[in-house]
């Protein structure tokens, strides 16, 4: 059984909001539909509040070529906030670690601890060499290794002086780091390479939702390597009253995605060199036929036809939503990541109906 607490985190829309699906990192399948919301920082501070109000951990924000960037965001968030934390996305080898740490260590201690941090080492090709890096697939997470190791040092006051294949670091320190306010790092990946930075430097290894099956031989797979490792898991939720009421809302959002954003977001995902992004195309094979789309009990695809990253998400009643996810949790998932359409609306329903019913469904099993 798991021993963890459980963690119910949100997602922060930077892209723009609405009630459909779109891309999120870059601006492939976003459509006027998914961004009737701009998000700028009175959109986003309301759902920030929202998310806080509802009862979530922290927030999570995305990183990429379509997004604003992560710190300076969430940095002015935090004004308008109390408790919510955030869990701040970066690319992993844009920026030298040392001053990562330095940016980490300001934002906790202006910010009162409420820091987390996910490591992203990228996906895509083109748009890696947009941000100037060439690096292959496999060498990215070596680079993404050393980074690691360094930031974790630095932001536990140690001195670090670092040699490796792509990082030379000499003499470098914080000046007086705010140590009680320790920084998690999440990470993500599902190649060889990137599971073997997980064991080594990740504090929680972040899943997308994929059926249980295929998600419990990962985490088998993980924990004997790392023993201490936690697990995330990021899902979509559309929970209704019934049953009947979400599947509409499925409906609807499948009959309302335009054809030519999913045409360009496939081609998109296809020319990606990243393995969970393969994996998730691979549940819905760029189809949109609802009859297919059903991968697992309550777990939908039809995200994932314009969406990058995350695409699948747990259709059904309060209940049955409720249930799906403490059959993840048994499996070891420690913390979810959750959002959904609008993000504003969706924090509470998620907040109210969902989350008690979870964790009254873990507190009785003794998870």
């Amino acid at each position: 059984m798991p021993e963890n607490p459980l963690l119910l985190h949100w997602f922060l829309p930077t892209g723009g909001d609405g009630r459909d699906p779109g891309g999120v990192t870059a601006v492939q399948g976003r459509t006027g539909a998914a961004t009737r919301r701009p998000a700028d920082i009175g959109y986003l501070t309301q759902v920030a509040r929202a998310a806080e109000q509802a009862g979530f951990h922290s927030l999570l924000t995305p990183v990429g070529l379509g997004c604003v960037d992560p710190w300076i965001l969430t940095a002015a968030l935090t004004q308008h906030t109390d408790r919510i934390g955030f869990l701040v996305a970066f690319r992993s080898g844009f920026a030298s670690p040392t001053l990562l740490a330095q940016q980490a260590d300001a934002f906790r201690r202006f910010a009162g601890g409420r820091l987390r941090l996910n490591v992203v080492t990228g996906g895509d090709p083109l748009e890696q060499r947009a941000y100037g890096d060439h690096l292959a697939h496999d060498q990215r997470y070596a680079r993404t290794d050393e980074v690691m190791a360094v930031l974790r040092d630095l932001l536990a006051g140690k001195r670090v002086d670092h040699t490796g294949e792509h990082l030379r670091v000499e003499g470098a320190q914080l000046h007086d780091p705010a140590l009680q306010h320790p920084v998690p790092l999440y990470f993500g990946g599902a190649s060889p390479a990137a599971e073997a930075v997980a064991a080594r430097r990740a504090d929680v290894q972040l899943l997308w939702g994929e059926p249980p099956a295929a998600l419990a031989q990962r985490i088998d797979r993980l924990r004997a390597a790392a023993p201490a490792l936690r697990f995330g898991l990021r899902l979509h939720v559309i929970s209704r009253d019934t049953a009947a009421e979400a599947w509409a809302e499925a409906d609807r959002i499948l009959s309302g995605i335009d054809p030519e954003a999913v045409r360009a977001s496939q081609e998109r995902f296809a020319r990606m060199d990243s393995t969970r992004q393969a994996r998730m195309a691979a549940l819905h094979g760029g189809s949109a036929d609802a009859a297919t789309l059903e991968v697992a009990p309550n777990l939908w695809a039809g995200i994932g036809l314009v969406r990058e990253g995350a695409g699948t998400a747990l259709v059904g009643s309060h209940d049955e939503v409720a249930q799906r996810l403490s059959e993840y949790r048994s499996l070891g998932i420690d913390e979810f990541i959750l959002s959904g359409y609008p993000h504003l609306e969706e924090a509470y329903r998620v907040g109210e109906e969902v989350a008690p019913r979870l964790r009254a469904l873990v507190a009785g099993a003794g998870a």
